[in-house]
């Protein structure tokens, strides 16, 4: 398939979204027939590669996955005890935008293909609509900390990881500008707030990955609460979340100022990390000169989109925008390829749950990971104007 040189970020996107394209219908996506944010995160890196070049397979991609996930009543089966249920949620307010069937505070798109039949059969809202306001319904049955931080999942009590601050927050932040739930607003705000207060290390300006409020858990310090390490992955979800958070809350609305100079300075941090030699980051981001600990793709993509949002919005200098372009480049030059020629990216850490540096160190790898290839088609549209 890769049968031209690439020479632009967005002919990298393009390349990951046509081999995985090539490889899966979209409701075989790894884990096939599930509602769950791997392939949320691919799809939304999709959606921000069809607004840039408006082909529409990507959108009929993006919009068969739903489809054959959610019924015409807006019923589908997703978790409901966890914030990573809702990620995927993300895909359902340009469906429901475009339906024409509920009322919505943004103006319908051009250039979007015309025909959707997807109406909710018990009143006048579109089958995406209703299926939105079943995932936002979870914030008002999810289990929280003694302040209203929400559990990352039920079987983590009191538990918060800063993966769920994009898992949840992005979702409701968008669905409060889209229908009016103004009270999303201050919620998500308060969990980002929450996060920075007990899980941000002064001395490094990084966050560690999870915060037990309870102490209960093997990996929580009997002080802090906090899980030992700097878990690059859970980095990039925190970054990519504040990113995103600033494209929904407009100039001079409650919060944006603290949230621009909480990227900032998050941004300034990272780049203290960066592995000169290779561009990339380190599964344990601090600990780049222990032996056993190594270089990973999914975290850098997160981190380069991150760098590269904070520098378009002004927020950062050319140290930051240099560090993005280094990282690219760096993403680009261990991009691999299958017998038939498709876009593989390798060392993409699988799954992981809170613990100790050995835990992270551990982990086994995969390729073609969805959310590594997610990442990694953000970060090239993202970088697609600054290279």
């Amino acid at each position: 398939m890769l049968t031209e040189r690439i020479t632009t970020p967005i002919g990298w996107a393009r390349a990951a979204c046509d081999s995985l394209m090539s490889a899966y219908l979209p409701e075989e996506l790894p884990p096939a027939g599930r509602w769950h944010y791997h392939q949320g995160v691919f799809l939304c890196g999709m959606e921000l590669l069809w607004r840039a070049e408006r082909d529409d397979r990507y959108d009929a991609y993006i919009k068969r996955y739903v489809d054959k996930l959610v019924d015409d009543y807006g019923n589908f089966d997703f978790a409901r005890d966890e914030l990573d249920a809702i990620q995927a949620g993300l895909l359902l307010f340009r469906l429901d935008e475009r339906s024409g069937l509920t009322g919505h505070a943004g103006g319908n798109e051009k250039g979007i293909a015309n025909g959707d039949k997807g109406s909710n059969k018990y009143g006048n809202k579109s089958k995406y609509r209703a299926a939105a306001d079943k995932l936002r319904s979870l914030f008002d049955t999810l289990h929280r900390t003694s302040e209203g931080g929400f559990w990352h999942k039920d079987k983590y009590a009191y538990n918060m990881w800063l993966d769920g601050l994009y898992m949840g927050g992005v979702f409701a932040l968008k669905y409060a500008n889209a229908y009016g739930d103004k009270g999303l607003r201050d919620m998500v705000l308060h969990q980002e707030q929450l996060m920075r207060r007990y899980m941000r290390d002064e001395k490094t300006g990084l966050l560690y990955h999870a915060w037990d409020e309870s102490r209960q858990m093997p990996w929580a310090d009997p002080e802090t609460g906090c899980s030992p390490e700097f878990w690059g992955r859970s980095l990039g979800w925190y970054g990519l979340a504040a990113a995103q958070f600033l494209d929904e809350i407009a100039e001079g609305e409650a919060g944006r100022a603290e949230l621009e100079a909480v990227l900032a300075d998050f941004s300034r941090a990272l780049i203290k990390y960066q592995d000169a030699k290779s561009g990339l980051w380190y599964q344990v981001v601090d600990k780049g000169h222990l032996a056993d600990n190594w270089l990973e793709t999914s975290c850098t993509c997160l981190f380069v989109y991150t760098l590269a949002r904070a520098y378009k919005l002004g927020l950062v200098g050319e140290d930051c925008l240099e560090a993005a372009k280094l990282g690219f480049e760096g993403l680009v030059r261990v991009v691999q390829y299958d017998e038939q020629g498709r876009f593989i990216l390798p060392d993409i850490c699988i799954g992981t749950s809170a613990g100790d540096y050995e835990n992270y160190v551990t982990r086994p790898t995969s390729q073609n990971d969805l959310h590594g290839v997610g990442a990694f088609v953000m970060a090239c549209v993202e970088m697609e104007s600054l290279m």
